[in-house]
């Protein structure tokens, strides 16, 4: 087992080698998603909990739901969490997140996020991990499954946040539309100032009226290869 202290004095993280340590992708997608009148969340397709945890620990008036397929994940998520003493606010969930309407109640949730797999099945190299290849690739459930589950917990004027490629984002924006998640927010994330986009954070509203606001990019480092500000306030590094 491997222990990460995700930032001085925030939570302790626990990861096995078949499983993500905490990334930037989830770690951008729990800040991004912050804010606003939330007093339930669900985190579709949670992992080991990196999301469900952060999101937590920022708001300690915050319940969470972690749902994931993997149990050898959900094992480690609850794990997490009670190392983080934050068992009695998040609950992990062993489920398919296509099945939700089984599990899960109708327009619960304020707010629900996804780190979905980012790759169409068979679009590149699997990872070895049969796990990670799962988490990779669409193998068990596909962007609209993970639309089609959001539009049918969150409330009607709630929010639903994702991570994903921008390659797919005609796709993504498509796709959420389709369910009845009028996308709201988006943002780049870049490497550099210069750098192609590897990764686009986008916010859709239940119910929402056709209105996107597209953000200034969000820069990781600077010309001399050290934190922005931005990124050093996002991991508590001032």
């Amino acid at each position: 087992m491997n222990y990460n202290i995700m930032w001085p004095g925030g939570p302790t993280f626990v990861h096995d080698e078949a499983s993500f340590r905490p990334g930037t992708d989830s770690i951008l997608l729990a800040w991004f998603a912050a804010g606003g009148p939330v007093k339930r969340a669900c985190d579709l397709g949670c992992g080991t909990g990196v999301i469900s945890l952060i999101m937590a620990w920022q708001d300690d008036a915050l319940t969470v739901d972690g749902v994931e397929i993997q149990p050898e994940w959900t094992a480690l998520a609850r794990e997490n969490l009670k190392l983080c003493s934050l068992d009695d606010r998040v609950t992990i969930i062993d489920g398919d997140l296509r099945r939700h309407r089984e599990f899960l109640e109708a327009g619960a949730y304020d707010l629900v996020v996804a780190n979905p797999p980012y790759y169409a099945l068979g679009s590149g190299k699997s990872a070895p991990e049969e796990s990670r290849a799962k988490a990779r690739e669409e193998r068990e459930s596909t962007l609209a499954d993970i639309a089609a589950a959001a539009a049918y917990l969150t409330r009607w004027g709630g929010r639903f946040a994702l991570v994903h490629k921008p390659e797919r984002l005609a796709e993504v924006i498509r796709t959420l539309s389709e369910k009845g998640l009028e996308p709201k927010r988006l943002r780049f994330v870049q490497y550099r100032h210069d750098s192609a986009p590897n990764l686009v954070l986008i916010e859709s509203r239940r119910g929402g009226n056709p209105s996107l606001t597209v953000e200034p990019p969000l820069i990781l480092t600077d010309s001399a290869g050290n934190d922005t500000e931005e990124v050093k306030r996002i991991y508590h590094r001032e």
